[in-house]
């Protein structure tokens, strides 16, 4: 994230930031730091490639933060199912055994739901009172 300032496209400038969580199944404390410092690496790995930016991440046993600076064509709903689906199969992969301790039928890794919220800029009172004092043509 750089200090504030927008970032430019092709026919737009832009500032896009969201903060999302993924809970485990069950709320099972299955995040170890291995499992941490994995799921960082393959999150920052899969914001890259849908050319978004993880700007922090953390977790604790069963839930993670990201926050992630967005480009304006990438559908938040489309980033958070292949963050999701791809984290979860890779873990699933490379910690197997260790999953296997808290889900005894198919290894599993988030919910099925998520949480995402708009980050940054003034509060929407703020510019909601900005809009409604413009200069509107009379």
């Amino acid at each position: 994230m750089k200090n504030n300032s927008l970032n430019k496209a092709r026919g737009c400038v832009y500032r896009l930031s969201v903060h999302i969580v993924f809970v485990t199944k069950y709320r099972r404390k299955v995040i170890t730091k291995e499992i941490l410092d994995d799921l960082e690496k393959i999150f920052s790995r899969l914001c890259l490639a849908k050319k978004c930016q993880l700007v922090s991440f953390n977790a604790e046993e069963d839930h993670c933060h990201l926050l992630v600076e967005m480009y304006p064509d990438v559908a938040p709903s489309r980033l958070v199912n292949t963050l999701k689906t791809v984290s979860s199969r890779l873990i699933r992969r490379d910690y197997r055994k260790h999953l296997q301790k808290f889900y005894y039928q198919k290894p599993v890794l988030w919910t099925g739901a998520y949480c995402i919220i708009s980050t940054g800029g003034a509060p929407l009172e703020i510019i909601k009172k900005y809009i409604e004092s413009q200069d509107a043509p009379t």
